[in-house]
């Protein structure tokens, strides 16, 4: 497919990214993702409206972004908004649409949001502004998330040494059920910010960063075990509610743990199914579609098929004038990026979202 962007090629999740005149390895190589023979393609999916709708969204982003000072690269001057986690996901969007770091109309703007998360890694490892300690472990696990693509792209040595040790803290804080919670302790767990963690562990594997089979295997022990009989997860092993958002992150977990099919896989995708996006105000929409959109991306064919135009439909109809969505429950940056990631999911140039 012939990519909309203005850079000459990029691809990513195999063995070679070329951008422009240069060259870098990217991240080791992942599944490769087969369309059924009833999927409908990324041109047919994407309409010029959807492109309209994440040109929009990007500059939005690109608008936003703090061009000097200490927090240079974050997204916004106060709020969640201003953390690290927006600033991942702003930068994953912009890959997400196949620019790279340092290359195209958004690679300063990459390199710019890595550099304030690289900022933000603390000695211990763990990723969080210190003056905005309410992102807790949401914000590390998005963080290692980002920081892995990049380097899989970039492979450059600084930015190795900090994942190192952002996968050290996040292997060492993994509890005896195997999953994580809210601080970088050992404590409870919940599915919740255990997705965020497997996720991030899973980019920087593909990456090349060593983890561990055991804090792997405990990973997918935590979600199989969070599943409820129906195919719904609930939010701890030991009760509390199930929820569409817990039981995208659930499939989407096994997923990413390279569990692919299966009465757990199949029973999920159906209750998903089931729940058809209507409107993105109110609740934790953005939480909730950035992993129900991947879910139904693996599953492909005809959830793909029914899923993402909805999805798609969804945000469009939401989407303010400058290009936010200002329903968010984290602010109209969060919604921006969730939003841009969402929506240029049938791209699949971000390795860590490919099957």
């Amino acid at each position: 497919m012939k990519h909309r962007r203005d850079f000459n090629k990029l691809v990513l999740g195999g063995a070679l990214a070329t951008v422009g005149s240069g060259s870098v390895a990217s991240a080791a190589p992942v599944r490769d993702r087969k369309a059924s023979a009833n999927e409908k393609s990324p041109a047919e999916l994407m309409t010029p409206e959807t492109n309209a709708a994440i040109d929009r969204a990007l500059n939005y982003l690109l608008r936003s972004q703090i061009k000097t000072g200490r927090n240079r690269g974050a997204f916004a001057a106060s709020g969640l908004q201003s953390g690290v986690a927006t600033a991942s996901l702003g930068g994953l969007a912009m890959m997400c649409g196949g620019y790279a770091p340092g290359f195209g109309k958004f690679g300063k703007a990459i390199d710019n949001a890595t550099q304030f998360v690289m900022n933000n890694v603390q000695d211990t490892g763990y990723i969080s502004r210190r003056d905005l300690p309410s992102e807790r472990m949401y914000g590390h696990g998005f963080s290692m998330l980002f920081l892995s693509q990049v380097y899989g792209m970039t492979r450059k040595a600084a930015l190795g040494e900090k994942l190192r040790k952002v996968v050290e803290l996040t292997s060492k804080t993994q509890n005896d059920d195997g999953g994580w919670r809210y601080e970088p302790v050992k404590s409870d767990a919940d599915l919740s910010i255990t997705v965020c963690q497997i996720m991030g562990l899973r980019g920087a594997r593909d990456a090349g960063i060593d983890v561990s089979d055991e804090v792997r295997k405990k990973c997918i022990e935590y979600v199989k075990k969070s599943q409820n009989t129906n195919g719904s997860f609930r939010y701890t092993l030991r009760g509390g509610h199930s929820t569409m958002a817990m039981t995208a992150a659930g499939v989407t977990s096994l997923y990413s743990a390279g569990i692919y099919e299966g009465e757990q896989v199949e029973k999920a995708l159906e209750r998903l199914k089931a729940a058809k996006p209507r409107s993105s105000r109110g609740g934790h929409f953005f939480y909730t579609h950035y992993y129900a959109v991947q879910a139904m991306w693996h599953a492909g064919g005809d959830y793909w098929n029914t899923w993402y135009p909805a999805i798609r439909d969804v945000l469009l109809a939401d989407q303010a004038d400058d290009g936010s969505w200002r329903s968010s429950e984290a602010g109209p940056q969060f919604g921006a990026a969730m939003a841009g990631i969402i929506l240029q999911m049938p791209l699949n140039y971000v390795p860590v979202f490919s099957p």
